[in-house]
C-alpha cells in the first residue's frame, strides 16, 4: 500500500512536539507525466502534509485548518491529513475538505 511513500517526522527536542501545524510529510517520486516538456516522469513528487491528534489532544482549530490549507496550497500538496489515535482504542485518518471540514478517510485511498 504505502510502500513507496517516506515518512519525515518534525519532532522537537526529547521527541516532543515542535513548532508549527504539520507533524509529519509523506512524499513519493510522482509517476505522472509532467505537463511541462522540460521535466520527466519521475522528476516531481506527491507531498501529503500530517497532522497527529493523540490521547485527549483537542482539535484543530479553525485557524489550524486555515494554516494547513495555506501550508497546503504552497507546496502543492496532495492532501491534508489529520490522523487521530486513542492508546489501545483506535486510530483514524480524516483529510481536510474544501469547506475545512475533516472528512473521514483510509490510509489505502490517501497512500495509493
Amino acid at each position: 500500500m504505502a510502500t513507496r511513500w517516506n515518512f519525515v517526522s518534525f519532532r522537537g527536542k526529547n521527541k516532543g512536539e515542535w513548532r508549527g501545524v504539520v507533524d509529519l510529510i509523506a512524499i513519493r517520486k510522482s509517476t505522472d507525466q509532467p505537463v511541462d516538456d522540460l521535466l520527466k516522469r519521475g522528476d516531481l513528487f506527491d507531498i501529503v502534509l500530517i497532522q497527529i491528534k493523540g490521547g485527549s489532544a483537542p482539535a484543530p482549530s479553525l485557524e489550524d485548518c486555515r494554516r494547513l490549507r495555506e501550508v497546503g496550497r504552497l507546496y502543492r500538496a496532495k492532501a491534508i491529513v489529520q490522523f487521530q489515535w486513542r492508546r489501545r482504542s483506535s486510530s483514524k485518518f480524516f483529510e481536510l475538505g474544501e469547506e475545512l471540514q475533516w472528512k473521514p478517510t483510509t490510509s489505502r485511498a490517501l497512500f495509493k
